[in-house]
């Protein structure tokens, strides 16, 4: 998701948070990509190239980090920043493809936040993450 900054305070503070986490070392090693991101929402990319297990489908560590930068986009699109403090993930296939994962705020309180975030191969759920996060500033 690159686009050019914007002359609207709030869009361009949307773009710098979204260009940090798009320039993220580690999501920029498994090539995840932002493909649409706004304050409680995330869509996000990944190749499958490299990241198979002895299975031959791809490592559940790599799909549990797709997950994982969803959900912070997600958490960190509006003008706080969050950081997690609870992540559970539930595998319900094999993957081979490459991924989509998709969060959504679900609800929470002032400080603390929930999402969900679902993965697909295609058009094939393969796992499901919930995540929740505490708010450190404002």
């Amino acid at each position: 998701m690159h686009s050019t900054p914007s002359r609207d305070p709030a869009l361009a503070h949307l773009q710098q948070r979204i260009a940090a986490f798009d320039n993220c070392e580690f999501a920029r090693l498994l090539g995840i990509t932002i493909a649409e991101a706004r304050e409680g929402y995330a869509r996000v990319l990944m190749p499958s190239a490299g990241k198979n297990n002895p299975n031959d489908v791809i490592h559940g560590g790599a799909i549990f980090t797709l997950a994982d930068q969803a959900f912070a986009i997600a958490a960190n699109a509006g003008t706080a920043k969050r950081v997690a403090v609870s992540a559970h993930i539930q595998y319900l296939a094999p993957a081979s493809g490459d991924l989509e994962a998709v969060a959504e705020y679900v609800g929470g309180s002032r400080r603390y936040s929930t999402y969900r975030v679902t993965v697909f191969d295609g058009e094939r759920m393969v796992a499901t993450f919930d995540g929740t996060a505490i708010q450190i500033s404002p």
